[in-house]
């Protein structure tokens, strides 16, 4: 059986595979959705039996409020702000306290299925994680030092800053981040083609 070849004579099945990319053929899109689907259930429930253990603690205090304090007074010193526990506050009123759901595990699990699930290397699946766990971080840090400003500042901003735009604009974020990675993996092999 003689395949199809692209314009620089690789050749190539009808549904996009290249033969010459990888050495076996990637897995139907529906078993990438099952997959991610699984993916994301399972570590959160995973992380939902770590309540109460220290890597809830690290992912509260230590990458929560913590380091969100030492932004805060990087950035504005005057303000003095401390953690306490997973409370972040700050002398003259004020201060969030970051529970489940605001920690950032929500996008990480996320990326972490979105990862799992798609067809590319090792190589390029754990650089695009790391970047994108790193990119999570970043983006939740500034969310959470936003609600410690809009709670201080306007409880109203605050309530629809929390619940509805920081949410879906971290997940927009990541998501088009994604998006980004998966478009520069495929470069290499578009010029190749």
């Amino acid at each position: 059986m003689s395949l199809p070849t692209s314009a620089s004579g690789i050749p190539y099945l009808p549904d996009g595979y290249c033969a010459g990319e990888t050495s076996r053929r990637p897995w139907p899109v529906y078993v990438r959705i099952a997959l991610f689907i699984a993916c994301y259930a399972s570590l959160q429930a995973l992380y939902a039996r770590c309540s109460g253990t220290a890597v809830e603690q690290f992912f509260l205090v230590t990458s929560g409020s913590e380091s969100a304090a030492v932004l805060i007074n990087l950035l504005q010193p005057a303000l003095h702000a401390q953690a306490v526990g997973s409370r972040l506050t700050a002398p003259g009123g004020g201060g969030v306290n970051i529970g489940n759901g605001c920690e950032g595990t929500d996008i990480y699990i996320l990326l972490v299925a979105a990862f799992a699930a798609v067809p590319l290397s090792w190589r390029r699946r754990v650089s695009g994680l790391g970047l994108g766990l790193a990119l999570g971080f970043l983006l939740n840090q500034a969310r959470i030092v936003a609600l410690f400003h809009a709670y201080r500042s306007d409880h109203a901003w605050f309530d629809t800053l929390h619940t509805t735009v920081a949410p879906v604009l971290l997940v927009i974020a990541i998501a088009l981040y994604f998006h980004a990675w998966l478009r520069y993996c495929q470069r290499p092999a578009q010029a190749a083609a």
